[in-house]
């Protein structure tokens, strides 16, 4: 069995014994907690495994007076964690969280390591997986904890 669904059926038989109301504001609480813990480790450049990201493909100088690109010296998927992009929503029914919009299609390529075209019309390139939405054991330890701290308290 795959973890997703493993916590998934045990939140699920924990979130089920509450009221549609009690249900929607612990989802939405940690629907907002896991966004930012995603967000975190994504600007941090680290899988959910706690490895980095591979980094990008060095290019070659053209000229010796080329300058170094700002582009290279900026971390990856800067723009993807905003919450502009990195969605997350709730109700009483669960949660997701996801990539909204055009950037869902970069941030696929990127999860997955998909092959896809560098710019529009460029070559195409296999990009390594850098795996950008997934659970860590401490965000699975935080989901049971406010879990269990709901429905104690």
């Amino acid at each position: 069995m795959d973890e997703p669904s493993s916590l998934e059926s045990w939140a699920g038989a924990l979130l089920s014994q509450l009221a549609p109301a009690a249900r929607r504001t612990v989802t939405r609480e940690i629907a907002r907690e896991l966004q930012r813990s995603q967000r975190t480790r994504i600007a941090q450049q680290h899988n959910p495994d706690g490895t980095d990201y591979e980094r990008r493909k060095p290019r070659p100088k053209k000229h010796l007076r080329d300058k170094a690109g700002r582009i290279k010296r900026a971390a990856m998927f800067a723009k993807l964690r905003q919450a502009r992009y990195l969605r997350a929503e709730s109700d009483a029914a669960g949660l997701v969280i996801g990539f909204a919009g055009r950037v869902a299609r970069v941030a696929r390529v990127h999860q997955y390591g998909e092959t896809d075209r560098v710019a529009k019309g460029g070559p195409m390139y296999k990009y390594p997986a850098r795996v950008l939405l997934a659970f860590t054991s401490e965000d699975r330890a935080k989901i049971r904890n406010m879990l269990l701290a709901h429905l104690v308290g």
